[in-house]
């Protein structure tokens, strides 16, 4: 990337200038660190590493062992659910030396990623991660609530909480990762905001299961995102763009640079993307680089904080395009094709 393209292009997120818009989401990708090498020299900004599970520290210990072997007559397909250490992820210990391998062969911010479910949890593997030499957190709040007798308001309060907690213990900044179903996501966004979250990271990508009707089981179902998903994406960011002080970042159906721009215009700080690396390899990010610049000079646009927010809530001339209004819009604009006879 040349200097002025690079000029052009930066933004900063979680306190670092980034010389690009486009930072690699937590995916498999960032297992490599050769991969993370050729992620910095195609141009993307920032490598957020691949997820540290919870549960992949207990499944290590002898005591959950127990505890799954005790339940098997209640659950005889619990311990399936977990995946084996050797085929999904290394262990805690080996995440942290990736983190200082990850540090030591990139410039840029390397972010890691921590799934968790309790507060000792997050809070003690976020300082080792912090001392292993991660630039910052991404907290994964991957949270289902299956108990009927839990509110809302007691899950967004553990959520807030847990960001709390791991956002005093360490010094770097923390980054949290949402959902979308929260039943006052802007209320949650301010408390997270309130808590000390530096960015926002919308959205969580839920995977359900599905079913095989041959062997009646409940399977696994993973389908990569697509452009598709990601009006959901930019309908909350514009409207939390400039209503919070955390950056916001989104991911999920980020393939091309005018989902790049649109991010943008919404008012992201960086766009994420791990399905078009996986689809098209890490060589398709020099291009989307080309073709946002392309964009940019075509529209006189000078620089992406230029653009940064100039079609969020706050700015656009008719904020009922973010509203129940819009809605009943949408369904008025659509009418049924009539075959003529």
């Amino acid at each position: 990337m040349n200097t002025a393209v690079g000029s052009q292009l930066a933004t900063r997120y979680l306190g670092f200038d980034l010389k690009c818009p486009i930072v690699a989401s937590a995916g498999p990708l960032a297992k490599e660190i050769d991969n993370i090498r050729r992620m910095e020299d195609a141009g993307l900004g920032a490598v957020v590493l691949h997820s540290l599970f919870e549960e992949q520290i207990e499944l290590e210990s002898a005591a959950l062992d127990r505890g799954l072997s005790s339940g098997a007559g209640c659950n005889a397909e619990a311990e399936n659910y977990f995946p084996e250490m050797s085929g999904y992820n290394i262990g805690p210990e080996g995440y942290l030396e990736h983190i200082r391998k990850a540090r030591e062969a990139v410039g840029i911010p390397v972010i890691a990623s921590l799934n968790g479910y309790t507060p000792g949890g997050w809070v003690h593997y976020a300082r080792l991660m912090q001392e292993a030499g991660a630039d910052a957190l991404e907290l994964n709040l991957y949270f289902l609530s299956t108990d009927p007798e839990i509110t809302g308001a007691q899950v967004e309060s553990q959520c807030v909480q847990l960001v709390r907690d791991v956002v005093q213990s360490v010094t770097m900044p923390v980054a949290v990762k949402l959902g979308p179903y929260f039943s006052s996501l802007p209320h949650t966004a301010r408390c997270l905001d309130e808590a000390g979250a530096s960015a926002l990271v919308l959205f969580n990508r839920f995977y359900q299961p599905d079913y095989d009707l041959q062997t009646m089981e409940v399977v696994p179902n993973l389908h990569l995102s697509t452009s598709a998903e990601l009006p959901l994406r930019l309908h909350w960011t514009a409207l939390l763009s400039g209503r919070i002080r955390a950056d916001l970042a989104v991911t999920g159906g980020v393939h091309t640079a005018i989902d790049v721009l649109k991010c943008m215009m919404a008012g992201a700080r960086v766009a994420m993307t791990t399905s078009a690396l996986l689809q098209q390899g890490i060589d398709c990010v020099p291009g989307m680089i080309r073709d946002l610049a392309e964009w940019m000079a075509a529209q006189e646009y000078e620089s992406i904080q230029q653009m940064q927010g100039s079609l969020n809530y706050l700015s656009v001339p008719d904020p009922a395009a973010y509203e129940r209004a819009n809605y009943m819009r949408v369904l008025s604009s659509y009418s049924l094709r009539r075959d003529t006879v």
